[in-house]
């Protein structure tokens, strides 16, 4: 299936942690500049991140109660109208995210449109509140996420032809996990945090085990502050 030219594009301590202390450690800032600077290095037109990263800066919240849905949508996918073609797409899979906008308007990043992934298990009233709110989404499995017909339908119907992945651990796995990370894109703070609890750039869901996947490195390139920006390819 066709699918956008996937990027995964995270921040890391020296120990591979993408959460933690270590990003208000001082030595941290030129890595987390740097960052934010290569996000438009890869002209991507829509970013993907799991609930967790969406609740941290993108949706309003989870719903508490929904209202019976007065009319029931079905479980066919739903472009809403929208004015802009950059693209915020939130995992969600069982539809219980809200939002106070169908746009995503952080300052110093383009405009975007939310575009919510749910599998069949989000119920028909949360589907009702997805249209009266304006938020386009789209079904991809039925109780788990079909990762590559996620990325088709991203292509198909919305036209994103690059994507970048920038979600916690588990989220990055599972693309990585199944191929589809054409990109992987690292930037080192020269800090360890060692803390057991943080999130790694990647990370198994449960007991589910995937092989290694390998990749090849395509540039390795220093900057201010002695962090390192690490660019791999898929092998």
């Amino acid at each position: 299936m066709e699918k956008p030219y996937v990027v995964c594009h995270m921040l890391t301590s020296l120990d591979g942690k993408i959460d933690g202390d270590f990003f208000s450690a001082q030595e941290a800032r030129p890595a987390l500049r740097e960052y934010g600077d290569l996000r438009n290095y890869f002209h991507c037109n829509a970013t993907l991140y799991g609930r967790t990263t969406m609740l941290g800066g993108y949706a309003a919240g989870v719903a508490e109660k929904l209202p019976e849905a007065v009319e029931d949508f079905g479980q066919e996918d739903y472009i809403a109208p929208s004015d802009v073609h950059n693209y915020i797409v939130s995992l969600d899979p069982d539809g219980v995210l809200v939002f106070d906008s169908p746009y995503s308007e952080r300052k110093g990043r383009a405009k975007a449109h939310i575009i919510e992934t749910l599998t069949k298990k989000a119920s028909a009233g949360y589907i009702a509140y997805l249209r009266s709110v304006g938020v386009s989404y789209i079904f991809a499995g039925e109780d788990r996420f079909d990762c590559p017909l996620l990325l088709h339908k991203l292509k198909q119907k919305f036209g994103i032809e690059r994507l970048m992945i920038a979600g916690g651990g588990v989220t990055n796995w599972s693309f990585a996990a199944e191929g589809l990370i054409d990109e992987l894109s690292i930037v080192i703070a020269p800090v360890a945090d060692g803390n057991r609890s943080a999130v790694s750039i990647f990370e198994e869901a449960g007991s589910m085990s995937r092989p290694p996947v390998p990749y090849t490195l395509k540039e390795v390139k220093s900057f201010e502050g002695d962090g390192v920006w690490l660019r791999y390819l898929k092998k």
